[in-house]
């Protein structure tokens, strides 16, 4: 397509005479500030130029330069600005192929090689949690290695200490770095702080102000992280409080924008689809808002439902907001209203009633498509979706929407009628495979990874419908069937029987087996059944659980490699109904009903977590390992004495992050603290690093003043910190 372009290009450059016109870096770089620093870094140039532009004409990055920019208006500069900007970004690339001084007519002879002193960067920006609008967090940075990454040593703490009405135990949160610093939430009143990325000295911090609101709050808590945006000249960070307001702060100062919303406060419960027979209002956000070019995108969060007071709820309509003013630009209703399609897949009118549906986790964009992508959960109740026949579009869906209008493109739904609390949990994933291909990875909580064309939403791999077993409860529906990709296969165990069953021994596995006994099991997908069920079951067991499989700290992808890395853990959920008459106006609301076990052991055979890669190229599984050593109780558990182990991993979600050199990985809530580095190809593990309390917030990276840190949120022994590995 470049090269199409680029033969229409050339008569129309002879047209301007600009072949006379000659490239210059330094008006490269101004136009650069002005038109694209508010969507790309010095680190993802670098990154581009290296998996796409090596060993290719200049003139054809030129064209593509033309194509694709600015975002808003590709096209729009002059040809002499366009080859200006091909001049800065080659420089930004670290490239052997200086075109300054250059004429658009001499870019075909010129070849873009890498560059010989390319030591990496003095300065590299991580300023969206996922690491990019992408969500590969990915950094292609080779500082930290597998030479030296046993030298990694803590460079700095920042505790979370006074942050809130009491000391913060547990931090989710995901810095963000820009022009060296720090922004994060703290506290369980969630206030943003502002630290110093070389120090770790508090710069500024800013508290939300919320009375009533915040004691309302569904969840209260320090929040997953703030979202990022310049112009060149002005920064700005935004955060969603607890009591669901809209805040946009000064970077440098903490102070709220006044030009932005009310005196730099909006509020996002104006607008919202609210139910006509509940008082509360059960809506709020723990991620932050998506920053693309000059929108925001926000999502919307409920309490856990489980055992809902209503079947009617507040409905978690996607909504885009312009970055400048807090003016809202459109809606996305993952519910549909009569008329709107989908609607017709909520039986007897039932979209009228039902709430839920939003994005209580973060999306991901492709400013080339102009596309933005909705990971879309479940319609109200968690358990029993009787009020609501149907397959029930959009929820348990990926939405492809254009992020200007609104304007829903296509979408793929991976579950119906989810009655599992199978939530889409995390960011797709977007994949740039090195074959060319521009694909969508969903990870989910049934641990299959959906793999998409992210232009047109057509699976990459054959997609089978397979029938599902069928409910029993009165007044449910279930869908028949559900699709299953054929590539890639799980990465984690789905469904049980009695050969899932532990078996160190056989002592344990007949224990195992009586345990069982008053619970049904079945393949993916068995219904939730009553606490009193006339086969005399109390309930369901159900593999991947309610929390996954994989949840919001999702997987990570290596472009240049086309190896995508995801954590899951296996452990079992009890689906158990019991009448909601004492609670809830629903039938059929979640039991008290707990996960068998044995003395303590968990039900079913290690590993209880893991770390699997998958080749995206072929669609195979290229290792998996268990996620963490096993536990010391384990190990010394009566009814294992003797026996030999192999190592088991614990039944938590590792926090992931892939650079050029690196796969590491933390324990994730409940894990050891201790921090690894794997070898990508193998997962063998190169270094352990001692943390002061587990890994509870997403590792992230960054090049400051020539020196890497890696920086997390730990958590569990005393008050949350912020911790910073760097090497001497």
């Amino acid at each position: 397509m470049v090269r199409v372009f680029l033969i229409m290009l050339l008569p129309l450059l002879a047209a301007f005479n600009v072949h006379a016109q000659t490239a210059s870096v330094e008006r490269g770089s101004e136009l650069f500030q002005s038109e694209c620093a508010r969507c790309h870094v010095q680190a993802d140039i670098e990154m581009r130029i290296a998996n796409r532009w090596l060993d290719r004409p200049a003139s054809e990055l030129y064209a593509a330069i033309m194509a694709t920019m600015p975002a808003e208006t590709p096209g729009s500069l002059s040809p002499e600005q366009y080859l200006d900007l091909t001049a800065h970004v080659m420089q930004m690339g670290r490239v052997n192929a200086p075109i300054a001084g250059l004429t658009v007519t001499e870019l075909a002879s010129v070849n873009i090689e890498q560059g010989s002193e390319n030591t990496g960067p003095d300065y590299y920006a991580w300023t969206s949690m996922f690491g990019g609008l992408n969500a590969n967090r990915y950094a292609p940075l080779e500082q930290i290695n597998a030479e030296n990454v046993g030298e990694l040593e803590i460079a700095w703490r920042w505790k979370a200490d006074n942050f809130g009405p009491r000391p913060e135990g547990l931090s989710v949160t995901t810095p963000i770095m820009a022009n060296g610093v720090l922004y994060a939430t703290a506290g369980t009143t969630r206030n943003v702080v502002a630290i110093d990325a070389e120090s770790g000295q508090t710069l500024w911090m800013w508290r939300p102000q919320e009375g009533q609101r915040f004691e309302d709050s569904p969840r209260k808590n320090s929040g997953k992280g703030v979202a990022y945006w310049t112009d060149g000249d002005q920064e700005v960070i935004f955060v969603v409080t607890p009591g669901y307001y809209l805040a946009a702060l000064d970077a440098s100062t903490g102070l709220p924008l006044e030009s932005f919303a009310d005196g730099g406060i909006l509020d996002l419960m104006d607008g919202m689809r609210f139910s006509d027979v509940r008082d509360d209002r059960d809506i709020t956000l723990t991620f932050p808002p998506l920053v693309i070019d000059d929108v925001l995108v926000v999502g919307a969060a409920h309490q856990v439902s489980m055992r809902p007071p209503h079947a009617d709820n507040v409905k978690g309509d996607v909504r885009a907001f312009d970055i400048h003013t807090g003016e809202l630009l459109w809606t996305h209703r993952n519910i549909p209203k009569p008329g709107e399609e989908g609607y017709e897949t909520w039986l007897n009118d039932s979209a009228l009633m039902t709430g839920n549906g939003g994005v209580w986790t973060s999306m991901s964009a492709d400013t080339e498509l102009g596309l933005v992508y909705l990971p879309v959960e479940s319609g109200t109740g968690d358990r029993f979706g009787g009020d609501r026949p149907g397959t029930n579009l959009f929820t348990g869906s990926v939405v492809a929407v254009d992020y200007r209008t609104g304007e829903r493109k296509w979408y793929f739904q991976h579950l119906r009628h989810d009655i599992w609390d199978y939530d889409t949990p995390t960011a797709p994933i977007l994949a740039d495979l090195p074959d060319g291909t521009k694909a969508l990875v969903q990870l989910t909580k049934q641990s299959f990874a959906y793999v998409l064309n992210r232009e047109t939403g057509e699976p990459i791999w054959e997609m089978e419908e397979r029938p599902v077993p069928q409910t029993d409860v009165p007044g449910e529906w279930t869908s028949p069937t559900q699709p299953f990709p054929t590539k890639p296969p799980a990465y984690d165990r789905q469904g049980i029987s009695e050969d899932d069953l532990v078996n160190f021994t056989p002592e344990i596995f007949a224990r195992a087996k009586e345990a069982v006994k008053p619970y049904r099991m079945g393949p993916l997908y068995q219904p939730p059944s009553l606490a009193n069920a006339d086969d005399g079951t109390i309930g369901t067991l159900s593999l991947p659980g309610t929390l996954g499989g994989t949840n919001w700290e999702g997987g990570v992808y290596d472009p240049e490699t086309g190896m995508l890395y995801v954590a899951s853990h296996t452990a079992v959920a009890v689906l158990s109904l019991v009448p909601g008459a004492e609670f809830s106006t629903t039938d059929w609301i979640q039991g008290p009903a707990r996960s068998p076990n044995v003395d303590g052991l968990p039900i079913v055979q290690p590993p209880w977590g893991r770390i699997t890669a998958i080749d995206l190229n072929e669609g195979d599984i290229e290792w998996t390992m268990a996620n963490a050593d096993t536990p010391e109780r384990i190990k010394n558990h009566p009814l294992l004495e003797g026996v030999e182990l192999e190592r088991t991993g614990i039944p938590t979600r590792a926090g992931l992050l892939v650079t050029k050199s690196l796969l590491f990985a933390g324990e994730g809530q409940g894990g050891n603290p201790v921090f690894r580095a794997h070898d990508k190809t193998t997962g063998a593990i190169l270094a352990e690093i001692d943390l002061p309390a587990s890994q509870t917030g997403l590792p992230m990276t960054y090049v400051q003043n020539g020196k890497q840190y890696i920086v997390m949120a730990v958590s569990g022994n005393g008050p949350a910190e912020l911790v910073a590995l760097a090497l001497p």
